[in-house]
């Protein structure tokens, strides 16, 4: 509505002025070349109007044709483009998808269509992934770095490329350089701690910390600083004591709730003869979460005590968290330790009914054989042993271990040891093979002696604290874990539904 009320007034403005010209008196009166034109202003100013507009029209179609050249070379490339990035867009489906050969032709017509545009760079490396050739994927992620765009990109996928090779010096210079552009990307400040943990390198980790310090949020940095502060106090042990002191120091006020720091700690106080500190150390840990490696390091916080004394002690952490299963434990091992059989059977009670697990049943068969010596309720709690649900331990890619360790054997990775439940496929075939042949020994009667504990170590891996040690440690060595172990398959860039190298779920264990 308003623009017809607009369009009117127009209308109504140039017929008054046509009017008004019309009536002025007046006219006009060109000379050229010796011709005389004489006409009135109102024709004047209309030939004028008319003129413009014939000259203008007559420019827009003279431009039109002088740029003709370049409008079809631009219309040429747009449709050029617009297929390129259909085929990449197919191309990534194909990846998300896993046809390679579909991913594989897409990334070549991306390729002639686009040249190195960053998404026909990736669609190459991904399909070239696929494939599992990595130096074409290597290729595609090198030409990303000559662009400032894309160069984050392509040291990425150099890493990961690297990663896959083996080649840590030249995976370790990738991480480097790109923390070096960006300090705050988290990917390369993780490999650059990871690199020099596996080296040895604390301080330099620290370092690399420090100055990556934007790539993570605050508590997330005192963690991974906590952890290699506790790695760094482990390698330093009774070569370096005043530097593993300050590690394990800064470590545990750090991360309160990382057991092995505060243990670590605390025993260093008690060799450093300050024992009231590594005490009070422990018994605030435990207030956070009883743990089995709290425990066994409070008992032993003074070495040569008595077992009145470490009874004494784990009444202490008793009191503290009485519910607990880990306090019970506790408790049934010292009673055990001096002696009073009953009071220990009626501190496991509790824990034996149900499913009581492989600790309890040990601990059980323990008590009975000091109780009883050689009887059937030893038998009877080994065969239970066999088959009841596993303790907690430290974990960490599969790999099931007594000892907290700062790094993943399998895959490198820090902090990755968790204190889980393992699933029962990883332990259930170790200890079977063990406690098993326990029986198997002991309803033989075979003539073999039964060992004392402090006579003969354990065989690797099982903790003295377990019960029925003495029979553990009886049978021969269960074969040790391969010393080298599949290497976990790095990441790739964009996420692929089945890495080229990766056995998948099948080849896991």
């Amino acid at each position: 509505m308003i623009r017809l009320l607009t369009l009117l007034v127009l209308l109504t403005g140039v017929a008054l002025g046509l009017a008004y010209l019309a009536d002025l008196n007046g006219g006009v009166t060109v000379t050229a070349m010796g011709l005389k034109f004489e006409t009135s202003l109102a024709v004047a100013v209309v030939a004028i109007v008319v003129l413009a507009a014939v000259l203008s029209i007559l420019w827009s179609m003279f431009r039109f044709i002088f740029r003709l050249p370049g409008l079809l070379s631009i219309g040429w490339h747009a449709r050029r483009r617009h297929k390129g990035h259909l085929a990449v867009s197919r191309g990534m489906i194909a990846v998300g998808a896993g046809d390679h050969k579909i991913a594989r032709r897409s990334a070549s017509e991306a390729a002639r269509l686009l040249g190195k545009e960053p998404l026909a760079l990736l669609l190459a490396a991904q399909a070239a992934q696929m494939e599992g050739d990595s130096n074409a994927a290597s290729r595609a992620f090198r030409d990303m770095t000559d662009s400032a765009d894309t160069k984050l990109l392509g040291l990425r996928g150099l890493y990961v490329e690297a990663q896959r090779a083996g080649k840590e010096g030249d995976a370790f210079r990738y991480a480097e350089e790109t923390a070096i552009m960006a300090p705050a990307t988290a990917w390369a400040a993780e490999a650059l701690l990871e690199h020099h943990a596996r080296a040895g390198e604390w301080r330099k980790a620290l370092a690399a910390l420090d100055r990556s310090s934007s790539a993570f949020d605050r508590s997330e940095r005192k963690r991974k600083r906590a952890v290699i502060l506790t790695g760094a106090a482990l390698a330093y042990g009774d070569g370096s004591p005043e530097e593993a002191m300050e590690a394990a120091r800064e470590a545990a006020k750090l991360a309160p709730d990382l057991v092995p720091a505060q243990v670590i700690y605390a025993r260093l106080l008690s060799r450093h003869g300050d024992l009231r500190k590594a005490s009070k150390v422990l018994e605030a840990a435990w207030k956070l979460g009883p743990h089995q490696d709290i425990g066994e390091a409070y008992l032993a916080v003074r070495p040569g005590d008595a077992g009145r004394e470490k009874l004494a002690r784990a009444k202490r952490l008793f009191a503290i968290h009485s519910d607990n299963p880990e306090s019970r434990l506790l408790m049934g091992e010292a009673l055990m330790a001096t002696r009073d059989f009953e009071a220990a059977g009626k501190m496991l009670e509790p824990l034996i009914e149900g499913k009581p697990t492989v600790r309890v049943c040990l601990l059980m068969a323990e008590l009975a054989e000091l109780e009883h010596g050689e009887s059937g309720q030893v038998r009877e709690w080994l065969a239970r042993a066999s088959h009841a649900p596993r303790d907690p331990s430290w974990i960490a890619d599969g790999i099931m271990t007594d000892v907290w360790k700062p790094l993943s054997p399998v895959t490198g990775k820090l902090d990755a040891f968790v204190w889980a439940k393992p699933a029962e496929a990883l332990a259930d075939r170790r200890v079977s093979q063990v406690l098993d042949g326990a029986l198997k020994r002991l309803n033989s009667g075979s003539g073999h002696p039964v060992p004392s504990e402090a006579s003969e170590p354990l065989p690797p891996g099982m903790k003295k604290t377990l019960s029925a040690s003495a029979f553990l440690a009886s049978q021969a060595a269960v074969s040790p874990q391969p010393a080298t172990l599949r290497r976990k398959n790095a990441e790739v860039v964009f996420p692929l539904a089945h890495s080229p190298d990766d056995p998948g779920p099948e080849g896991a264990f």
